[in-house]
């Protein structure tokens, strides 16, 4: 396929049209994206302390990436804890099912 026959989805930041290659069945998620970004763009701009696009999208890319890297290790927290709690339900299944020692059968 040439890159002229290659579907693409226009997606707008800081007011300027950018024209993206995109397959059909990802394009949603692409402007979802793109809307997202545009977001965090628009919030570095209104600030007023970074004025070139180039540094607004550089700040709003760390951004973003710090927000996943943080969002993945509560994530991956989270895995863990359930991981411990799914060793500890299997544990105490395991003694539920043991004979007590108490209740030893009678000869």
């Amino acid at each position: 396929m040439s890159d002229t026959s290659r579907p693409t989805t226009e997606v707008i930041l800081l007011g300027k049209p950018y024209v993206i290659a995109c397959p059909p069945e990802e394009q949603d998620q692409l402007k979802r994206s793109a809307r997202y970004l545009d977001r965090a763009m628009h919030g570095i701009h209104a600030r007023g302390k970074v004025l070139g696009a180039e540094k607004i999208a550089i700040m709003a890319a760390l951004n973003i990436t710090h927000e996943l890297l943080t969002a993945l290790d509560a994530n991956r927290a989270g895995e863990q804890t359930l991981n411990e709690l799914g060793e500890r339900l299997e544990r105490a299944l395991a003694k539920v099912g043991e004979p007590s020692r108490e209740q030893e059968p009678s000869a």
